[in-house]
């Protein structure tokens, strides 16, 4: 019988780091504010009275700073795991990731891991002011040499970091900020997949609904009203977005023969362009319909009051679904 326990998405964060750096001395938890306070989110709470200052380190407010030693100590042979406090944050050390972290073990033919996790909370749905709730998630995706993943439940978010800080290469750690508090269901003793694999997390029969991160809860409400409409939705959580796994997509696809790709950052030159990209090149005969995008929207995130006309929730999936069944 498996080890299984109910806990919140950020509460399953904080298993699984705690049991990275129960497991390997070599980890290294640093951020501003993850201390005693324990993180904006609480994800690192308790940590540092546990592990002591030097495992969990609070940091001075400066993000090129923090990626900056983080490369200096991977060098040195430590796994650190960096937080960005929220996601537009990030920028001022995306210099460090894109020029730096990226391309270390390139330039050194291999030789030389990186094995650094960036966690960045992203994404909406919590009413938060600008900065606070952006998707920069195609940035790091169309960077060589980084690695980008988004757990959407509670057990892969246990199972999933411990998986990104075991990876020798950098990987961009994407928590959807809005799942922190909802809970489900973690097997403690085994990981259900791979760190880069995709999931079919309902089964349907008439279109196919994919999705990452926060978005995959909206595609299941989503499939839940269609399936009342007499529409039957089958859900993929793609979790790995460099690189995508794309086996349960197109093998989804080939037997539903429509496509919807929902996600919540802007559409233009997105994750949801490429995988829709991808499906039209090697399931084309299998489509009997477009594959259809829908997005937040090709304007900086709004105010938060704008927030829920911004991002996509179910009426506006429903709405594509009912245009992929028109054709």
């Amino acid at each position: 019988m498996s080890d299984t326990t109910t806990l919140p998405f950020g509460k399953a964060l904080n298993a699984g780091l705690r049991k990275a750096l129960a497991d390997d001395p070599r980890v290294l938890l640093m951020g501003e504010d993850i201390g005693p306070l324990g993180g904006v989110f609480r994800v690192t709470e308790g940590l540092q009275a546990e592990f002591g200052d030097r495992r969990v380190i609070d940091t001075p407010l400066a993000e090129s700073g923090i990626l900056g030693t983080a490369i200096g100590l991977a060098m040195a042979g430590f796994r650190p795991v960096c937080e960005i406090q929220f996601d537009g944050f990030v920028f001022p050390a995306f210099d460090q990731i894109t020029s730096q972290l990226a391309k270390m073990t390139n330039r050194h033919e291999g030789v030389l891991s990186m094995p650094i996790v960036i966690r960045i909370p992203y994404g909406g749905h919590i009413g938060a002011v600008e900065h606070h709730q952006e998707s920069p998630e195609t940035y790091f995706t169309h960077t060589p040499g980084l690695r980008v993943v988004s757990p959407s439940t509670a057990n892969d978010a246990y199972w999933m970091i411990q998986e990104a800080i075991a990876s020798n290469d950098p990987v961009i750690f994407l928590e959807p900020k809005s799942r922190y508090w909802h809970k489900g269901e973690v097997d403690l003793e085994a990981s259900a997949l791979p760190l880069h694999a995709s999931r079919i997390v309902r089964r349907g029969t008439d279109v196919t609904l994919v999705g990452h991160g926060a978005m995959v809860s909206v595609l299941l409400q989503a499939a839940a009203l269609a399936e009342s409409e007499g529409t039957s939705c089958e859900v993929v959580d793609v979790r790995s977005l460099s690189p995508i796994d794309y086996g349960p997509v197109l093998e989804s696809v080939r037997r539903t023969g429509r496509m919807v790709y929902a996600q919540e950052a802007p559409g233009f030159v997105s994750v949801g362009s490429e995988v829709a990209a991808t499906v039209a090149e090697k399931a084309f005969y299998a489509l009997e319909a477009p594959v259809i995008r829908v997005s937040g929207f090709d304007t900086p995130f709004p105010p938060a009051k704008l927030e829920g006309v911004y991002l996509p929730d179910p009426d506006r999936i429903l709405e594509a679904v009912d245009r992929s069944l028109a054709y």
